[in-house]
């Protein structure tokens, strides 16, 4: 069945990673909207969108619409959301859901009293790599997870006079908020923090944690690397077992193998060597291992009232507080360090 969609933020983000998605999963996008014309146009034209609109609550009020999906600023995406639900429509919001943790337990109230889902783009949980460690470590063959280290990086925000990293939390951080938990199958029960500033904008952040079942770890933070290079690598540990995730796109699973130099039999035993995955990029099968496509596709079956994996409102409420829990403590090692 065929869903007409109304998209509010047409910008480079929007229309090449999200949009392209949409109607690979059955979504018609019926009606665009950005307040650069220009742009509302250019989507429109690309998507066929039968009109472009300037205002979002015009696009809501657009005719025929059942769903609304947006990717724009955290302040419009919750004043955006809170109208597509009181117009009985569910939502798809790219993260963060909104400036704070306030603003997202009220498109929380307001999905629930709607009836209406509101999918939030966690898209981490779709990347191929993350899939695969996550399928591998809930199997009970792999056992208790004990340890969950790594870092992701981004290079660096520059700021004119006091540096502000709003956006940095907000944009990146709350990521990992999301997909540590996911991955450690509970939710962060203690947070610490280590930060060091290099120049104003270069930021790096330890982040230690604790989670409810008793998994620990770190990750590391920051404005401090180029894209250009890899920025991204994830371990978890188990008992004899560990999991490593290397920019999203090769997954190693290390078991529990012998010693083979000293024996003249050695072969490769697929019970207890390491298995190995990357993707083949020369195939001509349209792949997105960023996990756009999977998540639009779990959103797609969430509107239709079908059952979806998509993480909702309340994961975008839970990442949310963990990210205040940490922007808190990092505020606390900022003045710290003035002393």
């Amino acid at each position: 069945m065929t869903l007409n969609i109304g998209w509010i933020g047409c910008g480079r983000h929007a229309s090449q990673m999200l949009m392209p998605q949409l109607a690979r999963n059955d979504l018609h996008i019926a009606a665009v909207c950005d307040l650069d014309d220009k742009a509302a146009s250019r989507a429109a034209w690309q998507y066929g969108a039968e009109a472009s609109y300037g205002y979002y609550r015009d696009l809501i009020n657009h005719k025929g619409l059942d769903a609304i999906g947006m990717a724009v600023g955290p302040e419009v995406h919750h004043d955006a959301a809170l109208a597509a639900l009181a117009s009985g429509l569910p939502v798809f919001i790219e993260k963060p859901p909104a400036k704070d943790l306030k603003a997202t337990e009220e498109i929380a109230e307001a999905s629930i009293r709607a009836g209406k889902p509101v999918i939030v783009g966690f898209m981490k949980r779709y990347s191929t790599g993350n899939r695969i460690a996550r399928n591998i470590v809930k199997d009970t063959e792999f056992g208790p997870i004990m340890g969950l280290s790594g870092y992701y990086m981004n290079e660096p925000a520059y700021f004119a006079g006091k540096p502000d990293y709003t956006s940095f939390y907000l944009h990146h951080c709350v990521h990992y908020m999301d997909l540590l938990p996911w991955l450690a199958g509970s939710p962060f029960a203690d947070l610490s923090v280590r930060v060091n500033v290099s120049t104003p904008g270069h930021i790096l952040v330890h982040l230690g944690f604790e989670c409810a079942n008793g998994t620990i770890g770190s990750v590391a933070m920051g404005t401090t690397q180029s894209r250009g290079t890899p920025t991204e690598s994830l371990t978890i540990m188990g008992d004899h077992k560990r999991v490593e995730i290397q920019n999203i796109i090769h997954v190693k699973y290390f078991r529990h193998p012998s010693f083979k130099a000293d024996d003249a039999q050695a072969t490769l035993s697929p019970d207890t060597d390491t298995l190995c995955w990357e993707p083949n990029f020369t195939a001509a099968a349209n792949e997105d291992h960023k996990g756009y496509a999977a998540l639009i596709a779990d959103a797609a079956a969430a509107f239709r009232g079908e059952a979806s994996a998509a993480p909702q409102i309340h994961d975008g409420v839970v990442a949310m507080a963990s990210l205040e829990r940490m922007t808190a403590l990092i505020e606390q090692e900022f003045k710290k360090q003035k002393k």
